[in-house]
């Protein structure tokens, strides 16, 4: 790692910028009047590039720029992503968060996970989110910093928020935060299912993504949802996406959520989950939570 430092006043600009991941990262900290320094923040920037890297097989950006400002209090605050050229993520932290806080932290992960996906259109923003919200609790299991329980327990509790309304006109054209959330999860799990039960588990969402980076080069580029859909089809040999795309872009479509859950043997039990070894799909689920390959070539860009 290559640290450098544009200034060493603590309540002056400074710029530290790492090569990591294969990225070359330029971290931008607007003040450094944060109380247990910089150095922990570095870490949880070098970290969450580690558990997006391992999720893709790659890190899904050549260069990086992160800005990051502070405000009284602690713990994480916000997260926003920009498809730049070189693209631009903007943190606020509070100035007393703690390195425990930072690693157990959803919201970095969150916005890397944007970078992987190119743009394609504010009608699709579900897409774009709902493939973050999915993708980030999984990619810190593969990572060993969350249990697959806590996930599962998630999105059980979540997922509901993400089913259609009356008067839902589909993911393309009810724009509430549920459906663009939870919606665009909810069609990412049920993705990610289908293709792993025409598969046998050999494939899931996670090389169908892996693929739509591979082709696209990522937030920087643009690029049709249809086009997505179909490259990452041609990685599984499926044609999921596109059909499930088709199923659910303009009208409302409520899949039976507790079927599902019991498919894949999971079972709420207070404030976690029991996971069932017996269950239809149990292999499936262990497929989704389970570390895959890390390398794959270079994204074209």
């Amino acid at each position: 790692m290559l640290i450098s430092s544009a200034a060493t006043a603590a309540d002056e600009p400074v710029t530290r910028t790492i090569e990591a991941e294969g990225a070359s990262v330029r971290i931008d900290f607007q003040s450094t009047d944060f109380k247990h320094g910089t150095a922990p923040i570095v870490s949880w920037i070098e970290h969450s590039m580690r558990t997006v890297a391992r999720y893709y097989g790659q890190f899904p950006a050549k260069q990086l720029r992160i800005r990051v400002t502070s405000r009284d209090g602690g713990r994480v605050r916000h997260g926003t992503t920009y498809g730049t050229a070189v693209p631009f993520i903007r943190l606020q932290l509070g100035r007393d968060v703690t390195p425990e806080e930072l690693h157990k932290d959803w919201v970095l992960v969150h916005e890397m996970v944007h970078l992987a996906l190119p743009e394609v259109g504010d009608d699709h923003l579900w897409l774009t989110e709902g493939l973050s919200t999915y993708i980030e609790g999984i990619a810190r299991v593969h990572a060993g910093d969350l249990r697959a329980e806590r996930v599962w327990l998630e999105q059980m509790r979540s997922m509901p928020q993400g089913l259609p309304a009356p008067g839902d006109e589909g993911l393309d054209n009810t724009h509430t935060w549920g459906r663009t959330y939870w919606g665009g999860a909810l069609f990412c799990l049920l993705a990610d299912v289908e293709i792993r039960k025409k598969t046998a588990n050999r494939f899931g969402l996670r090389d169908a993504m892996r693929a739509v980076l591979r082709q696209s080069g990522g937030v920087a580029f643009e690029s049709s949802i249809d086009r997505v859909m179909k490259v990452g089809d041609e990685a599984t040999g499926t044609t999921v996406l596109q059909d499930l795309y088709a199923q659910m872009k303009d009208k409302p479509v409520s899949p039976d959520l507790p079927e599902l859950w019991r498919q894949l043997g999971i079972r709420e039990r207070g404030d976690s989950v029991e996971l069932l070894d017996d269950a239809p799909l149990a292999a499936t689920r262990k497929a989704i939570m389970a570390p895959g390959a890390t390398a794959l070539p270079a994204a074209r860009r």
